[in-house]
């Protein structure tokens, strides 16, 4: 007789024999730019903390005063009594930073990207999603019963032709700024094309709130666009924000629609109050100190300036004409081979970076890469010395 499960010890020498192998490292330091990992310091350059907010001092000191008031725990969902003064101040601000009626917490974005998809569809409507979506969203989209259909990157005259043939109610889907390769959704063009389709338009501007925009508005405000335009917002806390959870922005019939809908929100603790306060205090540094999304783009030009200098290989080219993929903090090097990105990863955490491999099924077979990010807290002296670490590991 077979034992249960017998074969999940193969599946996983499979998966180290491919070069995919995942594990975690322990770290002893508070996030940001210097980590301590197994008793060595190293600098950090694969963190989403993108403005340096995760351990800011005000933001720390907003979330130990909450604590003294509200407690750790929130003690229950927010229909039962989870909901702080702190979670609904929270909600309100969100809102007015966006520019909407009215923001929803969730306690992570991976829950409000499947939640808000399987309140808004049914099985007679259709889903589209870019074919570069983060997992969060293609899973909202598969779990959500109605009909999914990818359409090819960035091309919206491939997701016209997947438009025309649905009915019911018609949702598209896209990252903003695209979490593995940094690049922008046409979200002009997007929103064109829902309005004309009679379709709704999501979008997950994780990568982008906070970073992209004169105020960090993210994608929506580098593009002009609001609440008509894009009737569907995704917003995280844990990255340009520097805590925790995520949020739901949108008109106040989808946000009370949510409210009664949404599984993901209904049936789970919410986040705790305390984390509220502390995003309360980021968000008023994200809104007021324009400094931190300069620097990023100084940074990552300067980065990609060397980067070519030297023959790597970005994902996104360095195009004159276009700004988009300048002012990501996202700036990815394709290696090809799983093993070889690993092995680079190492040689650079040997040389004192800390730099992610990142390979299938996250990203397409064969474009294992580099994923560096940058923090407001790097110096430009930081990435020249990677830059180095980097030529020196790829020629090895």
């Amino acid at each position: 007789m077979t034992a249960p499960f017998s074969q999940l010890s193969g599946n996983l020498e499979a998966i180290a024999d491919a070069g995919l192998y995942r594990s975690r490292r322990v770290i002893a330091s508070p996030q940001g730019v210097n980590l301590q990992i197994n008793g060595r310091n190293v600098v950090n350059f694969c963190s989403n903390d993108y403005l340096g907010l995760a351990n800011h001092p005000e933001v720390v000191s907003a979330f130990k005063n909450a604590v003294d008031q509200y407690g750790v725990g929130s003690g229950s969902a927010h229909l039962i009594c989870g909901h702080s003064a702190a979670h609904h101040a929270l909600e309100e601000e969100l809102a007015a930073f966006t520019g909407r009626d009215r923001a929803l917490l969730f306690s992570t974005g991976y829950m409000a990207n499947m939640g808000v998809m399987s309140a808004l569809l049914s099985r007679s409507d259709a889903v589209f999603e870019d074919r570069l979506n983060h997992a969060s969203l293609l899973d909202g989209g598969l779990s959500s019963g109605a009909k999914f259909k990818r359409y090819a990157h960035a091309d919206v005259e491939n997701l016209n032709i997947h438009l025309k043939k649905a009915i019911g109610n018609k949702l598209i889907v896209t990252d903003g700024v695209f979490s593995m390769d940094g690049d922008f959704a046409p979200l002009t063009a997007l929103s064109v094309t829902a309005k004309a389709s009679s379709a709704w338009l999501m979008v997950d501007d994780a990568h982008g709130l906070g970073v992209i925009g004169e105020h960090g508005g993210g994608l929506l405000e580098y593009y002009g666009l609001n609440q008509k335009d894009v009737p569907v917002l995704m917003g995280t806390l844990g990255k340009g924000f520097g805590t925790f959870g995520a949020f739901i922005a949108g008109s106040d019939t989808l946000i009370e629609t949510l409210i009664q809908k949404a599984r993901t929100y209904i049936y789970t603790t919410a986040l705790p109050a305390a984390v509220a306060e502390a995003t309360r205090a980021s968000l008023k540094i994200v809104i007021a100190e324009n400094w931190r999304r300069d620097k990023l783009k100084k940074l990552a030009d300067r980065f990609r300036l060397g980067a070519g200098q030297a023959g790597l290989f970005l994902v996104n080219p360095l195009d004159p004409t276009s700004e988009d993929h300048i002012t990501s903090a996202i700036q990815p090097i394709i290696i090809g081979a799983s093993q070889r990105a690993v092995d680079i990863s190492n040689d650079l955490l040997n040389a004192g970076f800390l730099v992610s491999a990142i390979r299938p099924p996250t990203v397409p077979k064969g474009s294992a890469r580099l994923r560096v990010t940058f923090s407001a807290l790097h110096e430009e002296y930081q990435v020249d010395q990677l830059l180095d670490a980097l030529v020196k590991a790829m020629r090895k």
